[in-house]
């Protein structure tokens, strides 16, 4: 089926957000008549409207944000019987799917990161733009940004901003942050910003210093990394033979492991090492995914102009096989 036109593609279903790449993910999915489709991370609802209008389709919403997921009844309203808003983890769809009678799926489309409702909301404490309480929660479990900040270790602190911020400059933003909380605890957004901005100087690109840092609390916060490995292997279980798997990802730590996993899956699997042999396809399970194609696929020159959010963008997917899913020693 080919892609929705422009208008039903680029309408933005809440005030502020435009979903990114939302054509090119309908596109690659190719809703029809009858399929059922999991939007994995709800948001504003983007993809799901997509999906909605594009076939007659059933689509299962999932988002770990019970505030998204009551902001997204309207939009069932519109589709009465053909979307079901599910609160949770997209980690965790097969559990979530099971009291709806789901098994099985004809494509699955993920859109990482934090929403730009969320970025948005200043009580929300994702963003230094705003001051806020240190929260960055997806959902309303688990230690926040503030207990984490205020009680890691400092050898803690610069091991996940590294990690997760590719922050050079880790070490040193840690010892100041352990400093700064000896005097006080630190509580709001823009208190530890500027912890942050007296130790990084903001770079050539105009990037604020406190970027990598916010970036690498959130992912921790959220364990995203660790949702998204489970939740690309729950995909592979559920999506049925010739389903899709469409993945945006907006930085290169989740982009690297979706590649990782499907052109491992496809039977591309890289030697170990650049001196060890490549892995016997002999001892591989027969390929789970097929590529519609291997390069990554970027936000047109028209999407940057119109969503400045969309930069950072990269569309990867995969057609399921008749194969069964791959056993667990295989996880990213």
């Amino acid at each position: 089926m080919p892609p929705p036109s422009q208008d039903t593609a680029t309408a933005p279903p809440a005030a502020g957000h435009r979903p990114v790449m939302v054509r090119e993910v309908i596109a690659v999915i190719e809703p029809k008549d009858g399929g059922i489709y999991i939007d994995g991370t709800f948001g504003a609802g983007g993809y799901s409207r997509a999906l909605l209008e594009a076939a007659a389709c059933r689509v299962c919403a999932i988002d770990r944000d019970p505030a998204v997921l009551a902001a997204g009844a309207a939009l069932a309203r519109q589709f009465p019987g053909r979307l079901t808003l599910i609160t949770g983890r997209f980690s965790e769809m097969e559990e979530l799917l099971r009291p709806h009678g789901l098994a099985a799926v004809d494509g699955v489309a993920l859109d990482l990161g934090v929403s730009s409702m969320q970025l948005d909301d200043a009580a929300r404490g994702f963003s230094f733009r705003f001051d806020g309480p240190l929260d960055m929660r997806m959902g309303a479990d688990g230690p926040s940004a503030q207990e984490v900040i205020n009680s890691a270790s400092q050898e803690a602190l610069a091991d996940l901003i590294h990690a997760y911020g590719e922050e050079r400059r880790a070490r040193a933003i840690a010892r100041a942050i352990v400093t700064a909380r000896r005097q006080a605890p630190i509580v709001r957004t823009t208190q530890l910003a500027e912890i942050v901005r007296r130790v990084v100087r903001r770079g050539s690109g105009g990037m604020d210093p406190a970027t990598r840092t916010f970036q690498a609390l959130r992912i921790h916060v959220n364990d995203e990394l660790g949702e998204l490995d489970s939740g690309l292997a729950a995909a592979e279980r559920l999506l049925k033979t010739a389903g899709r798997l469409v993945v945006v990802s907006f930085h290169s730590l989740e982009d690297r492991r979706v590649k990782s996993f499907l052109r491992t899956r496809s039977g591309d699997v890289p030697a170990p090492s650049r001196h060890a042999p490549p892995v016997s396809a002999t001892i591989l399970p027969d390929p789970s995914f097929t590529l519609p194609f291997r390069r990554a696929r970027k936000p047109s020159a028209a999407e940057l102009a119109a969503n400045a959010r969309a930069r950072s963008a990269r569309l990867r997917a995969g057609k399921r096989t008749a194969a069964p899913a791959w056993p667990e020693r295989w996880a990213a």
